[in-house]
């Protein structure tokens, strides 16, 4: 690093600041603290939650996967996206979960279930996230001392001062700063404008490491692989462990059912300005994390190519001779694609990469530390008050609510023994609370007769099944089943126990017209009909009377795409298991691949980053102009 390197990230620093002095005078209520007073546009909305959901540990846990999963992954990531664009065109939770105008998730609990049950809910979905948070400051921490240089030590006379716990108090504290700026409100603003500044440079990174390794180098590595571990071709991996096609189906049906599960941006699911600018944001991630995703994916094949061909012996060398002095397997997978790019990015982009690490470390600190502080006061204090507290009591409580979730994370970045790949150990620890609550979460806004016994049971089961194996993982390093596996026990068994544990108790169905404050019940009149009668065409596509002709392009076009990867998809899977497919022919069409997502990727950097200030500048004008209520804080004063 530099001292233009240095320059680079002060600059970006000093420019998120700046924005935060504009977002304190914008927050005047809870509603503002918690849900940024609902104004927040789709283009807003998808590029501050998409960074908030990336985060440095993301950035790193996906370099570590990817350096053993190769370009394989990605040929069944596109089953996902199948996935993903029907539950979009469906508004698959995430619509009807606006409509309830809940701020919480366990909020929407005790509205469709019980006060108790939304107590235990919010105190499992608080320890889930704090368990599962509690790893983010040390690996991101980590990074920065590795990527720059740091040293282990600061020496004061003959006594050293670990520099770890310094440097994570440190970065913890600035986003802490953020928070307390302008609760959900300077988190928006200062996500969106990290989100911005990340897909740029990973666009300007692409393009360098395309230039200084050629695909014959990059052909030559990925073919040295071990037989079926293939890293080119997915239907020669049986022999890869952990990060393969049983990974993948987990996942894709695990996106299905947890959709909205996890709350680590729970802010962001109450903050749309109503539930149809909620659903477009849905389905414009895909093309907003293209950028994100084409980079996480290149780089450690890049990566693998450094430390595998002849030809980089001498980085390769200088990277191994670095992890020899790491203590554990699991640190030293997180840190070689880190200190691979330490030698081959030029000055400028060195410090560009760390500035996007700074900005991706903060943009998930401030929203984790906002909704895992949020919830803890929301849906673990608040239903135990018989009186609502003051706007001025209600803010202060919450912010005191997140200094403590930044206290307890530091102590257990500090302590906790890391044993498992970092996504992984996101399966197992997120599924102490998403195990159970999809089957609770589905049921309660799609199916009358879902009972309050039935989530009791399933969150139960789920949290069960979770804990278990984050036990038997602490006691044996190579448990037979890991994370992932736990996660798939926990989701089938949760939506089984769901529906017949309803069946079972069942005896008046819930009043979902006032749930979802549909007709008589929609009081707040959200909903804005651009067309009465849409036709039968639009309807079976998605698109209803709340689109524009610009929604409805916005669909097609992602129809057009997706299913023009689907057919690709169908159509190589028929050949590869009718006939040998030659690796060389799968490297030709990895680098087509790569190539058409870094054009999308550039088109996606300027329609959303416009979009976005367009967003801000309507978010801004409501902020300033709107009413406040004092009585929308989540509380409910008399509970079933």
């Amino acid at each position: 690093m530099t001292i233009i390197d240095w320059l680079i990230v002060a600059g970006m620093f000093l420019f998120l600041l700046a924005s935060i002095q504009l977002s304190k005078r914008m927050m005047r209520s809870v509603a503002d603290f918690l849900a940024a007073g609902r104004s927040a546009g789709r283009y807003l909305i998808t590029v501050s939650s998409g960074i908030a959901g990336l985060g440095a540990i993301t950035i790193v846990g996906n370099l570590e996967m990817n350096l053993k999963a190769g370009f394989s992954m990605s040929w069944w990531g596109m089953t996902t996206a199948v996935v993903i664009l029907i539950m979009t065109v469906l508004g698959w939770v995430t619509y009807r979960f606006r409509q309830t105008r809940c701020m919480t998730l366990a909020q929407f609990f005790q509205v469709r279930y019980s006060k108790n049950f939304r107590v235990y809910a919010g105190m499992l979905a608080a320890f889930s996230g704090l368990i599962n948070f509690g790893i983010f400051p040390s690996v991101g921490t980590r990074f920065f001392m590795y990527y720059c240089g740091i040293p282990d030590t600061i020496p004061l006379g003959s006594f050293g001062i670990p520099t770890f716990p310094l440097i994570m108090a440190l970065l913890l504290s600035i986003s802490l700063y953020f928070v307390f700026a302008g609760g959900q409100i300077a988190i928006i603003v200062t996500d969106f404008i990290q989100g911005a500044f990340i897909n740029i440079v990973f666009v300007l990174m692409l393009l360098f490491l395309l230039t200084k390794v050629d695909w014959s180098h990059i052909f030559t590595a990925l073919e040295s692989a071990p037989e079926n571990a293939s890293l080119i071709n997915p239907f020669k991996t049986s022999h890869i462990e952990d990060f393969n096609f049983w990974y993948f189906l987990i996942g894709i049906f695990g996106v299905f059912y947890g959709a909205m599960s996890w709350q680590g941006t729970q802010g962001y699911n109450a903050s749309a300005t109503n539930a149809h600018e909620a659903k477009m944001a849905g389905m414009l991630s895909g093309w907003r994390g293209t950028p994100q995703t084409i980079m996480l994916t290149f780089v450690p094949i890049i990566a693998y190519t450094v430390l595998t061909h002849p030809d980089f012996s001498a980085i390769a060398g200088s990277v191994n001779n670095i992890l020899a002095g790491v203590e554990g397997e699991a640190i030293q997978s997180q840190l070689r694609v880190p200190l691979v790019l330490t030698h081959l990015l030029p000055v400028g982009l060195m410090g560009a990469f760390a500035a996007v690490m700074l900005a991706a470390f903060i943009s998930t600190h401030d929203s984790y530390l906002h909704s895992w502080g949020s919830i803890i006061v929301q849906d673990v204090i608040m239903p135990f008050r018989k009186k609502a507290f003051t706007p001025e009591q209600h803010i202060k409580v919450l912010r005191l609510s997140i200094i403590g979730v930044a206290i307890f994370v530091f102590f257990f970045s500090l302590l906790f023994k890391q044993s498992q790949y970092i996504f992984l150990f996101f399966a197992i620890t997120g599924a102490i609370f998403a195990g159970g609550s999809g089957a609770v979460i589905i049921g309660g806004l799609y199916w009358k007769r879902g009972t309050t016994a039935a989530a009791w049971t399933s969150m139960l089961f789920g949290s069960i099944v979770a804990v278990g194996g984050i036990i038997l993982h602490q006691v044996y390093d190579d448990f037979p089943i890991n994370g992932q596996q736990f996660w798939a026990i926990g989701m089938l068994g949760s939506s089984i126990l769901f529906v017949i544990v309803s069946l079972l108790t069942g005896k008046e169905p819930h009043n979902m017209d006032k749930l979802l404050h549909r007709g008589a019940y929609d009081l707040a009149k959200e909903t804005k009909v651009i067309t009465d009668k849409p036709k039968t065409l639009w309807k079976i596509l998605g698109m209803g009377k709340e689109f524009t002709v610009g929604d409805k392009f916005i669909f097609l076009l992602n129809y057009v795409i997706t299913f023009g990867w689907t057919v690709v998809f169908i159509v190589g899977t028929v050949q590869n298991l009718s006939q040998e497919v030659p690796d060389r022919s799968w490297m030709k069409f990895w680098q087509f691949f790569v190539y058409f997502h870094v054009v999308i990727a550039l088109i996606s950097i300027f329609w959303f980053t416009i979009g976005g200030v367009f967003d801000l500048k309507k978010m801004f004008k409501h902020l300033r102009e709107a009413i406040r209520d004092d009585n929308d804080s989540g509380f409910i004063g008399s509970g079933k």
